[in-house]
């Protein structure tokens, strides 16, 4: 997620750090550099020459030139800006008066918008929502059925209708059917198309209509660039939306639809996904997003998806371990485990302040291969030699490689792993576990 354009303004940030006292030819060059990183991350040429001018008005003030960190100042100065013109605060979703709250979702087809309607009703839900998929696309070949199979993957009841009922009466039948259930949300899924028509905007008109939606939602892929833009445009002169979900973000290495959309369109991004899996979305946090783009890190969001995986149980006994220093192998798998649910391995390191470089040269997978190595590793053990690794010899190292399609080599390393992660809880003093656990709980 805006890998190029993170690392070439990681780059003029940091030859400008490199230079001490800052003159206005030097804010000049750093701000061309760029204005050339953003065109080419495809961000709208207005929104481009608005930035940096109100960057370059900013930071050629006596306060910056003459201070001891120009070019901290500078890249606070840049940071801010970013988060403006990704539309400043997160922008929520918005309850109706009396429930059920209505949300509708449109979009083109091939855009992920029936999957991330299942994402919309799974996040509704982990926040005490009682959600309501609805299928009112009945144009699209196995839509209905598509959003039934997500809605059973994910406990979520779904109303579906026979495909010759119009979308707007099977709209004003869900809402029937919310109230049976004591739903509060409903979460429409309508009819998209290859592209934009007349016959499908009058449609959309006609649900809305049905529907009285408190939210419209748009669901546009990230990876089309300015034509996102264009289609947020488009649907919004139609329809009116409340708000955007981008799609496809963790493959889109650019980013100018993030960084144009709400300034050209005014509609705020209120959700992105992140990935294929269900829990694959994120609330959209402008100055979460800016300090990703200059590799400043995402702790906050990092610590929320620890609290997500993170057993309350488990955490409880983990706390336990660590005060009296029983920590062994399984342990040691179980907290890679808990790792991984909470993503890939590439997305958390650079939400890591200053580790954002790092990321961006791990392979593709690699964090899921030596997981599953390690996996084969602990497996082939026998329950003692789990719990006291210390007892492992020449002779049971070979025996484990041998279950394991490893080498003795690869168990060396992985028992060196796991002294040096037992070696960093006993430093540990209780109190401070206790705090570390807590947060994470």
């Amino acid at each position: 997620m805006f890998e190029l354009l993170s690392e070439k303004i990681g780059e003029v940030f940091k030859r400008l750090a490199g230079k001490g006292r800052l003159s206005e030819k030097d804010i000049d060059e750093a701000l061309r550099q760029v204005r050339i990183a953003l065109l080419e991350a495809d961000v709208n040429l207005k929104v481009v020459k608005d930035f940096t001018a109100r960057v370059k008005e900013r930071s050629l003030t006596s306060e910056v030139l003459e201070s001891l960190t120009p070019a901290q100042l500078v890249v606070k100065i840049v940071h801010e800006e970013m988060i403006a013109i990704l539309g400043g605060q997160q922008s929520r979703l918005v309850p109706a008066g009396r429930p059920p709250s209505r949300l509708m979702l449109v979009g083109l087809q091939g855009s992920g918008k029936t999957t991330t309607c299942a994402k919309l009703a799974l996040h509704l839900r982990r926040s005490g929502q009682q959600p309501l998929l609805v299928a009112a696309d009945t144009r699209r070949p196995a839509a209905i059925e598509q959003l039934i199979i997500l809605g059973k993957q994910l406990d979520i009841p779904v109303y579906a209708s026979d495909k010759k009922v119009s979308p707007p009466k099977i709209c004003t039948q869900a809402i029937d059917r919310a109230r049976e259930l004591a739903a509060n949300w409903l979460v429409v899924d309508t009819q998209g198309r290859l592209h934009i028509d007349e016959e499908m905007m009058a449609e959309m008109v006609e649900v809305k209509k049905a529907l009285q939606p408190s939210e419209v939602l748009l669901v546009v892929d990230a990876m089309t660039g300015q034509d996102a833009v264009r289609v947020a445009e488009e649907f919004n002169a139609r329809v009116g939306l409340t708000g955007l979900i981008l799609t496809k973000m963790d493959g889109d290495a650019r980013g100018g639809a993030a960084l144009s959309i709400k300034s050209v369109t005014g509609i705020p991004i209120k959700f992105i996904g992140i990935g294929e899996k269900v829990d694959a979305l994120e609330p959209f946090h402008p100055d979460r997003i800016a300090s990703r783009i200059l590799g400043m890190g995402d702790m906050l969001t990092l610590i929320e998806k620890a609290e997500k995986v993170m057993d309350e149980k488990k955490a409880k006994e983990m706390e336990k371990k660590l005060r009296t220093a029983t920590f062994n192998l399984e342990d040691f798998l179980d907290q890679l485990q808990q790792v991984r649910k909470m993503g890939p391995m590439s997305q958390l390191i650079e939400m890591i302040p200053g580790l954002s470089s790092l990321a961006r040269r791990l392979p593709e997978g690699v964090d899921e291969k030596q997981l599953k190595r390690v996996e084969a590793i602990i497996f082939s053990m026998t329950p003692e030699e789990r719990q006291h690794p210390d007892m492992i010899d020449g002779s049971r190292r070979r025996r484990i490689a041998r279950g394991s399609g490893t080498s003795p080599q690869d168990i060396n390393q992985l028992l060196n792993q796991f002294r040096q992660a037992q070696k960093l809880m006993k430093q540990l003093d209780s109190g401070k576990a206790r705090q570390l656990l807590s947060r994470l709980r």
